[in-house]
């Protein structure tokens, strides 16, 4: 890909965060499922923030960013790739049944407990957790409000509104609403035929070169590339 951007790893297999360990805001260019086997932690990301215990699955589709916070012993997770039936899930939290039996799959044969992956994942409603929770809901629905005007409507002191936003998600809410923009922008680049101005008219950018400088610093191509990728994919 041209003039990439340092992506954060997602090493498949099995991964041990250490406890109380902070992981800041940084972003994966592969999808992928994390399964928690032990211990727990809060990651929130450009989906939502999720409290995450044994049993949780979260699935993680490509250019998403999150921060995570370890809780204090630490956690153990399954890193499998993202399967095929479940790339276009809207869902992105849930639970297995057996998480025991993906690691045993996983040692053998990581694409087949990608697989069982798919068959048992039950997804799970997300619940807010606080008022950065409903805002980050609203950025992700709703390209085109100010943010003075929400918090007024919610009762959020404006001076609280940034500071407590980027203690939850790990950047302001600009920055955030900037990036669900530019990755709905690279999801309908790459998933219909709209003209790339009339994508940028229905995002909300100032223009087309607008659109396509975000989409280029989220993932270090232009739409134009993008664009050129799906066309040249097998029919």
């Amino acid at each position: 890909m041209p003039g990439s951007p340092h992506f954060a790893d997602a090493p498949l297999g099995l991964l041990r965060h250490r406890p109380n360990e902070l992981r800041a805001r940084h972003c994966h260019d592969d999808a992928f499922v994390a399964v928690v086997l032990e211990g727990g932690y809060q990651e929130a990301g450009d989906e939502g923030r999720f409290d995450v215990r044994p049993g949780d699955a979260l699935i993680h589709h490509a250019f998403e960013s999150h921060l995570d916070r370890v809780e204090a012993k630490g956690a153990r997770v399954l890193v499998l790739d993202l399967p095929a039936p479940l790339a276009a899930t809207p869902h992105v939290r849930g639970r297995v049944a057996d998480p025991d039996a993906l690691v045993r799959l996983a040692a053998r044969d990581p694409c087949a407990a990608a697989a069982l992956f798919a068959e048992s994942f039950a997804a799970a409603p997300a619940a807010a957790l606080d008022w950065p929770d409903l805002l980050a809901h609203d950025l992700r629905a709703d390209q085109g409000f100010a943010l003075a005007d929400w918090a007024e409507r919610t009762g959020v002191r404006p001076e609280t509104l940034s500071r407590g936003f980027r203690l939850a998600y790990g950047c302001t809410p600009k920055a955030y609403r900037a990036t669900v923009r530019a990755r709905a922008a690279l999801a309908a680049v790459r998933t219909t035929r709209e003209t790339l101005s009339d994508i940028a008219h229905q995002l909300h950018f100032a223009d087309q070169a607008h659109m396509s400088h975000a989409v280029a610093r989220l993932t270090g191509a232009a739409p134009g590339w993008w664009r050129r990728q799906m066309d040249t994919r097998p029919a």
